[in-house]
């Protein structure tokens, strides 16, 4: 299996599993399975952990929603962060996280391809250094993985800055212009708010329907109150009760441009992953004007952009709010557990577990607390594969070197 470029590669057997991906979700693998005694090797692209949130997110972001629900297992935020802990304050929790159980990701390793060998019954993983094998591969790359650049006619005529959100950082690089934001999600509102603390003029795309939720409600998270709620009663009722909170806090939306699905924004975010806005301020900043929606684009031009309503307007800059994609189609070879946009086929909550020992980690739609949940499922088949190989769990079998080095680079 191995081609003469891989032969000049150190090879490296792991005894334990190989996780692709040093951000929450694989951290949260390695920790559980530390927890249980279990060895496990991260293989991580960049040069830190959670390499989302230390180098590609904007200066203001805060957690979207309550620390409780975005907790990574066998570990709380510290008492004295705030219920909405800032973009500082989880990386600060993250890196305590991974010194708590020990963890330290082989940084600066870009996987290049993985494939399962047959005939060995092994995972092989290439990086541009070495090739790992092992029994198990937990692919914890996310969903969140590369920028989504949009087609959009004419885009690379424009002459001024063209950024996606996951090159910005503030709006100060950004004061006193017009902007055209791309986008209606978390992202794009609160690019926009940001924006217009730079006294600049945004000017945001809406494309599609929208949920908007306030954040908060009467001091209690939306979110919170859903989840209370749907541990009663159906779902669809509970769409319905939101629904009734946004509009008697937020006002009719449709009237601002940002029209409503007919489908309710648990049902909506349960199907299609399409997550609602939660407001921190971007609605009331619509309503003064000093945020202007707008349809969507029909074409960009050298200084500005032409709208499908016949409007066409000049502006400053461009930030694309577009969001993001999974990678694994790039890397992971000849696998029919994924979809040819990188996620899995089956559906939570059994999308954590394909065949040959594959695990997938952090493709829920569900957030940080949906990575909880499939890395404790991961941590425990795993152990029990595990002790199946290598008997019951003790120091004599579990070694502190859980690597073995073939350098035929040395031969």
């Amino acid at each position: 299996m191995s081609s003469c470029l891989e032969e000049k590669h150190s090879r490296i057997f792991v005894t334990g599993p190989i996780i692709v991906g040093a951000g929450p979700s694989g951290l949260s693998v390695a920790a559980c399975l530390s927890n249980r005694g279990v060895p496990s090797v991260i293989l991580e692209r960049t040069d830190c952990l959670a390499s989302l949130w230390q180098k590609r997110t904007y200066d203001r972001l805060k957690l979207h929603l309550p620390k409780h629900f975005c907790e990574l297992p066998l570990m709380k935020f510290p008492r004295n962060f705030p219920r909405y802990p800032s973009k500082q304050q989880f990386i600060s929790y993250v890196e305590s996280y991974a010194a708590r159980f020990n963890i330290k990701p082989v940084f600066n390793q870009t996987v290049e391809k993985a494939e399962f060998d047959v005939a060995s019954g092994l995972w092989t993983v290439k990086t541009q250094d070495a090739v790992y094998s092992s029994t198990w591969l937990v692919v914890a790359t996310g969903e969140n993985a590369e920028p989504v650049i949009p087609d959009i006619p004419g885009l690379k005529k424009f002459t001024g800055p063209v950024v996606h959100t996951s090159a910005y950082k503030s709006g100060s690089e950004f004061a006193n212009r017009k902007v055209l934001v791309v986008g209606c999600g978390n992202s794009g509102m609160e690019v926009c708010l940001d924006l217009c603390r730079y006294n600049s003029l945004p000017h945001m795309v809406v494309r599609n329907s929208v949920h908007v939720l306030p954040r908060d409600f009467f001091g209690l998270s939306s979110f919170g109150i859903a989840m209370t709620l749907l541990k009663w009663f159906p779902l669809k009722l509970v769409d319905n009760l939101l629904l009734l909170l946004a509009y008697l806090s937020l006002g009719n939306t449709d009237r601002l441009g940002l029209r409503q699905p007919k489908t309710g924004p648990i049902e909506l975010k349960n199907v299609t992953g399409k997550t609602p806005v939660l407001d921190v301020g971007a609605i009331s900043l619509i309503q003064s004007g000093q945020i202007r929606v707008m349809q969507a684009v029909k074409e960009i031009t050298k200084k500005g952009a032409k709208f499908v309503n016949g409007q066409e307007m000049e502006f400053d800059s461009i930030i694309l709010a577009t969001g993001y994609k999974s990678n694994v189609p790039y890397w992971l070879k000849d696998n029919s557990f994924f979809t040819k946009e990188g996620m899995p086929k089956t559906p939570f909550p059994n999308g954590w577990k394909g065949e040959n020992g594959l695990y997938t980690v952090g493709f829920t739609r569900r957030g940080l607390l949906g990575t909880a949940f499939d890395a404790v499922k991961i941590a425990e088949d795993i152990t029990d594969h595990w002790m199946k190989m290598n008997g019951p769990l003790s120091s004599s079998n579990v070694c502190s070197s859980h690597i073995i080095h073939f350098d035929f680079n040395k031969s």
